[in-house]
């Protein structure tokens, strides 16, 4: 079975920083598109940031230059570092992985819930102002 767990949320004020990591089982990440997203009350999953096999990386506008995505293959780890966390940051974040894109992510590329289907359970981010 593939698996993804996801951990490192926790309550932080505005301006923090938190790194959440999402550890893989039965699926190697080298190989795969991944991507984290998130989902506050209320609103519907939204990507923030993937990465896919060849090394490129797109992020959704609202966390440009304060998210990170990264992944360690040797740990089959996928990391999201957040920083200057804004109140509308809170949220559940989701990893998620897919095959990888024939020709990695194009110009204005936004992970899309329905293109991923392996994800793991979710872990909650909530920062206070």
């Amino acid at each position: 079975a593939q698996v993804l767990v996801e951990s490192g949320g926790g309550s932080v004020q505005a301006g923090g920083s938190l790194r959440l990591s999402c550890a893989a089982s039965g699926l190697t990440l080298r190989y795969a598109s991944l991507a984290w997203f998130r989902q506050a009350p209320g609103k519907e999953r939204e990507g923030v940031a993937a990465i896919d096999s060849d090394g490129s990386i797109r992020y959704a506008d609202s966390v440009k230059g304060r998210f990170t995505i990264s992944k360690d293959n040797a740990k089959n780890t996928l990391y999201l570092q957040m920083n200057s966390l804004k109140p509308e940051d809170t949220a559940m974040y989701y990893c998620a992985a897919r095959p990888s894109w024939e020709f990695g992510l194009w110009r204005g590329y936004v992970p899309v819930e329905a293109d991923f289907g392996d994800w793991g359970q979710g872990t909650q981010v909530t920062v206070s102002s």
